[in-house]
């Protein structure tokens, strides 16, 4: 098959599919997904009670009208389901691993590994995490992200993507570190702001799609559709890369 060169990332907190109207509505997420276009998505709040209603179990549904494979990284139970980030991707899906980055005392949290085929002889290694709400939480998780099981296993070679919900609204610590060692899709390079959340009159920049040297940027931007503006209290953020051949 023939190798693919360029392809799109998503990153997107659905919160649990309910609108800033109160309202669950994954038919909506599913809308955005399919505005998006993206080769791969991660998703950060999803939940997925098995046995249920379609709408209940949120990552087959999505993964179902999309038409793509999904992973799960279970951080916890909710409401009798499980609860944590999603990857989908229309590539195979070659393996994948739930990190633990969880501080004690704090919010059960998780860093999804999904390796990606692309049809060249490295595969893609994307990673979706959700930091948590306080500044020292996230302190210790950006370390976790840090450490050598994680985001510097040498045994994971090929091209990197961290993408995800950071709760970082300053440069703290977990930004700089990540910018220490990846590059960063700023939609302020692209369209002069970057605020995410929340969706309708966002000031908050939460939302960041990162990338080792081994990919090209080619473009990135904040999707403010209609439905998207109600679909989530966070807006998607999108990126266009291409696989560098050094």
């Amino acid at each position: 098959m023939r190798e693919v060169k360029r392809f799109r990332v998503a990153t997107y907190n659905i919160h649990k599919c309910v609108g800033i109207d109160r309202v669950l509505r994954p038919e909506r997420i599913a809308e955005v997904l399919r505005e998006l276009d993206a080769d791969i998505v991660g998703l950060q709040e999803v939940l997925c009670v098995q046995g249920q209603e379609n709408y209940d179990d949120q990552a087959h549904y999505l993964a179902r009208e999309l038409g793509m494979e999904f992973r799960l990284g279970e951080n916890r139970q909710l409401r009798g389901g499980a609860y944590g980030n999603v990857v989908l991707s229309r590539f195979p899906m070659i393996a994948a691993r739930n990190h633990d980055i969880s501080v004690e005392g704090r919010e059960q949290r998780g860093c999804l590994r999904v390796d990606i085929d692309l049809h060249s002889e490295q595969p893609l290694h994307i990673y979706n995490v959700h930091l948590g709400t306080s500044f020292v939480e996230r302190r210790h998780q950006a370390r976790k992200l840090l450490h050598e099981d994680v985001l510097k296993n040498n045994d994971h070679i090929g091209p990197r993507v961290l993408v995800g919900d950071f709760n970082e609204w300053t440069r703290g610590l977990a930004s700089r570190l990540l910018h220490e060692h990846f590059q960063n899709a700023d939609l302020r390079l692209h369209l002069g702001r970057a605020r995410t959340y929340p969706g309708v009159l966002p000031f908050l920049h939460l939302d960041h799609i990162y990338f080792d040297e081994s990919l090209e940027l080619l473009e990135a931007r904040l999707h403010r559709s209609r439905t998207a503006l109600v679909a989530s209290d966070h807006l998607p953020i999108v990126a266009d890369f291409r696989v560098r051949h050094f």
